[in-house]
């Protein structure tokens, strides 16, 4: 690790413990440090700003991908990471380097100077002062948790919102119902400025619509104002303006079709210039997002897996998610039928039932995981009782090692299958110590 390196991390660990990373929903101490920074985030190129409980980092991957291949140079913020904090910047195409990054730290921390703020908070007026001093097009903005109070919507007037499909997570937060939970995210809605919204259920869609009828913003609904599906190994997308043929996203599943579809409208409604033809194939050609349906082909932890075998990773940990991944892979099943296992890890803030519970009848086992080095990990056993619970088979495991020996052993067990396909799932916290420990 370079000197940089170290010494942003050094920093973080400090800001961490001196800003506990809890979070407190509101945008008064934010406001008050960006004001004392001198306003870093009223020096932002145009804003697409990205809502949503699932496809909202996919969505901004896409818009990133089709802004550059238009030639556009891109800053980015998303969250959360899954190796370094680093991931979270992306500056005018690049990562945030350590130097910079250390640098926007320490300057955030001195002019906060020990006033109250949250760990997120400080970290995202770091990003803003980094994207305010390089020049760029366009700025893709993801929405950390929530919407209305979320640190990012200190953007009074983004170019685009854009609000991706709404499922029950983090209740402890932002409501134990789907309408509560909309009424949130719906709360990056500007006035006057135009929203996509992604595919939606009748409930969040309605609650959406009508904030956005409130506000006078002009609003393009996936199914009523854009559509898209797939037939004979292409993309069909079309709106008013007309229909577009094109490939299937580089990223897998009919979930990432209808996110690629909301990037595309957003692009075709945010008004000329932002949306060319050509450049929407290459980005659905090049997009890249670690860990959602992401195949792994080396490392340590392929070596222990059974010969042959596919190895899937996803970040997922909503049911919402989960029923999006498990659809995708029961298309790779129907295509190339092989036994699926999942090896799984899970934050006990999540609804662990709720998540596996899409996978029956799909996987033949399911290996359970305690997620190293977190602390808010469910226990490999209370994870494994979740799974037997909706019907799952299942199995402990002492980590991520052992659970691949486990699924090694029970292929062996079926010597006359096909070779196995493996998804390790359930938390982005365990897709960043794989992408980590198996490099």
């Amino acid at each position: 690790m370079s000197v940089a390196a170290s010494r942003s991390d050094a920093i973080l660990d400090r800001l961490l413990y001196i800003h506990p990373k809890g979070i407190d929903l509101k945008l008064e101490r934010i406001e008050r440090l960006l004001a004392e920074l001198g306003h870093p985030e009223l020096q932002m190129p145009p804003v697409f700003h990205v809502a949503g409980t699932n496809g909202k980092g996919s969505t901004c991957a896409f818009l990133r991908a089709m802004l550059e291949a238009n030639g556009k140079r891109v800053h980015v913020y998303t969250s959360p990471h899954l190796v370094r904090f680093n991931e979270r910047i992306r500056i005018a195409g690049t990562l945030i380097g350590d130097e910079e990054f250390a640098g926007v730290l320490e300057e955030c921390e001195r002019v906060n100077d020990g006033k109250e703020i949250t760990f997120f908070e400080i970290l995202m007026c770091a990003a803003f002062l980094a994207f305010s001093r390089h020049p760029a097009d366009a700025l893709v903005l993801e929405v950390g948790l929530g919407g209305r109070y979320d640190a990012t919507n200190v953007i009074a007037n983004p170019l685009m919102t854009v609000i991706t499909p709404i499922g029950l997570d983090h209740a402890e937060f932002l409501g134990t119902n789907i309408a509560s939970i909309a009424a949130e995210k719906a709360g990056i809605v500007k006035r006057g400025v135009p929203l996509v919204v992604g595919n939606q259920d009748d409930v969040p869609r309605d609650v959406i619509v009508r904030r956005a009828d409130a506000l006078n913003a002009p609003v393009f609904v996936y199914g009523q104002d854009f559509f898209c599906h797939s037939e004979h190994g292409r993309m069909t997308y079309q709106d008013e303006r007309g229909l577009l043929d094109l490939p299937l996203p580089k990223l897998i599943g009919q979930h990432q079709i209808e996110n690629a579809a909301t990037a595309i409208a957003a692009l075709r409604h945010a008004g000329p210039g932002w949306a060319v033809d050509r450049a929407i194939e290459t980005g659905l050609r090049k997009v890249e997002w670690p860990a959602r349906l992401q195949r792994l082909t080396k490392g340590p932890l392929i070596a222990l897996a059974p010969r042959d075998a596919e190895v899937w990773l996803d970040g997922g940990h909503n049911p919402h998610g989960a029923a999006a991944v498990s659809r995708a892979l029961a298309d790779l099943e129907e295509r190339s039928p092989k036994p699926l296992y999942l090896i799984c890890g899970m934050l006990k803030t999540k609804d662990a039932r709720g998540f596996l519970e899409p996978f029956g009848g799909l996987a033949r086992h399911v290996t359970t995981v305690q997620i190293d080095g977190e602390p808010a990990s469910r226990g490999a056993g209370e994870l494994y009782d979740a799974a037997r619970a909706v019907g799952l088979n299942a199995t402990p495991a002492d980590d991520l090692e052992d659970a691949m020996m486990q699924v090694d052993a029970w292929a062996r067990a079926h010597p006359g299958d096909p070779a196995p396909r493996i998804l390790i799932c359930g938390s982005l916290y365990l897709a960043g110590r794989v992408l980590a420990e198996n490099s």
